[in-house]
């Protein structure tokens, strides 16, 4: 601890730390972004103090005025932050001394730097999560307002499974998919803020106090729900960071699922998209390039991200109550983590309607490799033939096409009929994209019909 740290906290020590010690220690230059949710929950501490006679009104008055004006300077960037000082606590604490007067020393009555921290990191995470929840919704109107363009007349590009055509989905039910998604990510983060959503203030270094305080008081005027329970759980917990960065891996995770699949269709092997060129770059060497960095970026921040929940489960595993030093390193990886998601979604929100879809060549792409062989199969399934015999005989009618170098659609009645006798003419639309795709009108499904119950629930969802 410095000689200017005991100045302000006091203490048995007798020297200085080494300076390398204190750099060390130092968290300043990375939680001073708590500075100003620290003069918030020191505004209302010192208003609760007066409120309970523990200070007198005119210092309360004094105090207020002091952090103001602090609140001030660091909007204003002329803030002096010091290195000596360790953190962002003692920091503002020192610089309200320097301008109020020795009455500063009383902001910290019935109040340790364990309940403060706790308090400030709450403060902080709840207005992040508010502004992301915002952005978030943002990206899913992007995808209801997507997925309105394509649904009349609807584009059909091939759904996969194992990365192989598997069955053609309309554009605007791709879109949805990833609505949903989105929609769930958001709600985990809401259930994170949820919870979070109490004060730790009052609860002091571990203990709570002897002055009589009145942290029901505080907790209103910070906008939590409630003071925190137990004193010991409210400086020593960090379950709702974990909360925060699981939520925020597992949504850039859908971020990235949805990047890679940018990547993919936009490459000349695919061809159905072609990237925007403000979201695009060029090669160093290859004139012809397009790369989709920006997409690929996201998808690489997905471990990145990870790695943060990582970092602070392996931080807390272990950790016996209450405050141990260790949650000094809660902060970076939070920060970074939430950084990295916002960016990732507010690029994605700017990228997705730039992007054009080249509707001949998903359509090909969609009728072809056999995509529509299902629809035989539930064809003879409808007229009473067992599915798996159904699908034991598509899957010849398909191996034919494959040694006879056909399609599907090139197939005539005689042929099907080859095969079983119970296919008829009416069977033969089902070998056309724009006849099958409408059978596939259950609830959830990719039927034009069905998708437009999907886009009008999500609009409401959106709008609201």
């Amino acid at each position: 601890m410095s000689q200017e740290t005991q100045k302000t906290w006091g203490g048995r020590f007798s020297e200085a730390p080494s300076r390398i010690a204190q750099e060390f220690n130092a968290s300043w230059t990375f939680d001073q972004r708590l500075a100003l949710v620290d003069i918030e929950g020191s505004l209302a501490h010192a208003a609760m103090l007066a409120r309970q006679g523990i200070i007198a009104a005119e210092d309360e008055a004094r105090l207020r005025q002091g952090l103001l004006s602090v609140r001030q300077e660091i909007l204003e960037g002329t803030f002096q932050w010091r290195e000596e000082l360790e953190d962002v606590h003692m920091n503002v604490e020192a610089r309200l001394t320097e301008l109020v007067g020795p009455v500063g020393g009383k902001l910290h009555t019935a109040r340790s730097r364990n309940d403060q921290v706790a308090t400030d990191l709450r403060l902080w995470v709840r207005g992040e999560l508010t502004g992301l929840l915002d952005d978030l919704k943002a990206l899913r109107r992007v995808l209801v307002q997507e997925a309105g363009k394509y649904i009349e007349p609807p584009l059909i590009l091939p759904g996969y499974t194992h990365l192989q055509r598997a069955m053609p989905v309309l554009l605007s039910h791709w879109f949805l998919a990833y609505y949903e998604m989105l929609t769930r990510d958001a709600g985990r983060l809401q259930d994170a803020l949820n919870r979070l959503n109490e004060s730790p203030l009052g609860a002091a270094a571990l203990a709570g106090t002897g002055f009589p305080i009145d942290r029901h008081f505080t907790a209103s005027a910070l906008g939590f729900v409630r003071p925190m329970r137990n004193s010991l759980d409210a400086v020593g917990s960090r379950d709702f960071v974990l909360e925060v960065l699981s939520a925020l891996a597992i949504g850039q995770i859908t971020l990235s699922r949805l990047a890679e699949e940018i990547i993919l269709y936009t490459t000349f092997e695919f061809g159905f998209a072609v990237l925007p060129d403000a979201f695009s770059t060029g090669s160093s060497i290859m004139p012809q390039k397009k790369n989709a960095d920006h997409a690929e970026l996201i998808r690489g921040k997905a471990g990145r991200v990870l790695g943060s929940f990582v970092t602070l489960a392996t931080l807390t595993k272990g950790l016996p109550l209450a405050y141990n030093k260790d949650l000094q390193e809660d902060k970076e990886p939070l920060f970074d983590a939430m950084d990295t998601y916002r960016a990732s979604v507010k690029l994605l929100a700017a990228m997705l309607p730039g992007l054009k879809w080249n509707a001949e060549v998903m359509a090909r792409a969609a009728e072809s490799g056999f995509s529509l062989a299902t629809e035989l199969a539930d064809y003879l399934a409808e007229r009473g033939v067992p599915f798996r015999e159904a699908h034991h005989v598509v899957g010849r009618i398909v191996r034919h096409c494959v040694e006879q170098h056909k399609e599907l659609r090139d197939l005539s009645l005689a042929e099907l009929q080859g095969f079983h006798p119970l296919f008829d003419e009416d069977a033969l639309p089902l070998t056309r994209l724009e006849t099958a795709i409408h059978r596939r009108r259950s609830y959830g499904g990719t039927a034009p019909e069905a998708v437009r119950e999907a886009l009008k629930a999500a609009q409401l969802e959106v709008e609201t």
